[in-house]
């Protein structure tokens, strides 16, 4: 019998569930000794499964703990990838959202997985953390969890910044932790206003993984630290490079070494900061103060990208290979051999940083990927535009200035 094309939820996705899921779960533990907790429901209801996100292995985490399909909320670019997209489609059907705009769409097709009996799970940071904290979480997930009705489980993860962090290449030792830590009911959160509802979210997805009392021992724990770090704390805007488990800023030449507790060690005197989370709320409260007028006429930045325009669903387009970008205070310039690209902050709807080294921008009715070689940092052009926009819209109203994580 064919399946309606209407219906999400396909039978194949609970036969390939079953298949794959041991397999994850052995994944899990030998490449990350993670600790999941497996999940029971006797009574096999869906659910929307609200998690924290620190690796690039954490939807298999919450796959390995559900013992049912999981249909995962995912931003554009996994569904961008040719064949590779057609792939993922098929064998999990993820639900795609526009880090863009408010995408309705995947709204209304959440609701319509939850109508069809399916089990949703959502990142609410939108990003994996740089610093070990759980970033920014959108208010707006607290309306959508009501509209859908559904249980809430809270998945906790972590642990994950210590053995694998966002801006590093390669695992270290130490252990991991995830599953879930509760579990709210539509009868719980029916008469709670949404900001009560995201209050509570806020609270059990929290983790602060800078302040772990372990060990993640490695030869290489400093290395790519580039990606996260741009501001020292002697030169300012600035970068870095990594070596083994030592890093230096390019500009002062001053070291720091990155221990196995999470911890950083000047080679030279006392550190100002204790661990990355100190020095990243430093570096985001440097970017919150810096005059982007400075920066008009000449870059702050200027360093090697390729640039490639997504045609979203379908594939990714090289246009300028070896390119030179340029980060301005109001703009970023790629230029070629043969042509330019200016990409004004006020034309850009939206910028978002990609796994490790790769950016997003939004650019009119277009959407650009800029990929760098393996220390590029995508984040400063977020902060960066990020602090622009803020600037534009607000007034001192001491509104919160959210940089793009």
């Amino acid at each position: 019998m064919k399946e309606d094309k209407n219906q999400w939820i396909k039978s194949r996705h609970k036969i390939l569930t079953f298949l794959f899921r041991p397999l994850l779960f052995l994944l899990s533990k030998l490449l990350y000794h993670i600790k999941i907790d497996k999940f029971s429901d006797p009574d096999h209801r869906p659910y929307l499964i609200l998690a924290n996100h620190q690796t690039d292995f954490d939807q298999f985490f919450i796959a390995s703990a559900f013992d049912r399909p999981v249909y995962y909320v995912a931003m554009e670019d996994i569904f961008s990838m040719g064949f590779v997209s057609k792939i993922i489609r098929w064998c999990v059907a993820p639900i795609p959202i526009n880090k863009a705009s408010t995408d309705i769409k995947s709204v209304m097709t959440c609701m319509r997985v939850a109508k069809q009996g399916g089990t949703i799970a959502i990142f609410p940071e939108g990003n994996r953390t740089y610093s070990g904290k759980t970033c920014y979480i959108k208010p707006a997930i607290a309306a959508l969890a009501k509209s859908l009705k559904l249980p809430i489980a809270i998945f906790r993860i972590e642990g994950g910044y210590g053995v694998k962090p966002r801006w590093a290449s390669r695992r270290r030792g130490g252990t991991m932790k995830a599953g879930v830590r509760r579990v709210i009911e539509p009868e719980e959160y029916k008469t709670m206003t949404n900001e009560e509802l995201f209050d509570i979210i806020s609270k059990e997805l929290y983790v602060d993984d800078s302040t772990v009392k372990t060990s993640f021992p490695s030869q290489h724990s400093a290395e790519y630290i580039e990606r996260v770090l741009f501001v020292c704390p002697d030169c300012g805007l600035s970068e870095f490079r990594s070596s083994g488990n030592t890093f230096t800023c390019e500009k002062c030449g001053k070291k720091w070494n990155y221990l196995p507790d999470l911890t950083i060690q000047s080679e030279k005197g006392p550190s100002p900061f204790k661990n990355a989370s100190e020095w990243y709320n430093f570096q985001e409260q440097y970017i919150r103060d810096l005059d982007l007028s400075a920066y008009l006429d000449t870059p702050a930045y200027r360093e090697k990208v390729s640039l490639y325009e997504t045609i979203v669903y379908q594939k990714k387009i090289p246009l300028y290979l070896n390119s030179e970008v340029s980060l301005y205070g109001d703009r970023i310039e790629i230029s070629a051999p043969d042509s330019q690209v200016i990409l004004l902050f006020d034309d850009i709807k939206a910028m978002a940083c990609i796994a490790d080294h790769k950016l997003n921008i939004f650019y009119k009715d277009k959407l650009y990927q800029l990929r760098g070689d393996p220390r590029f940092n995508a984040l400063k052009y977020c902060n960066l535009y990020y602090h622009a926009k803020y600037l534009k819209e607000h007034v001192n109203d001491g509104e919160f200035q959210f940089l793009g994580l």
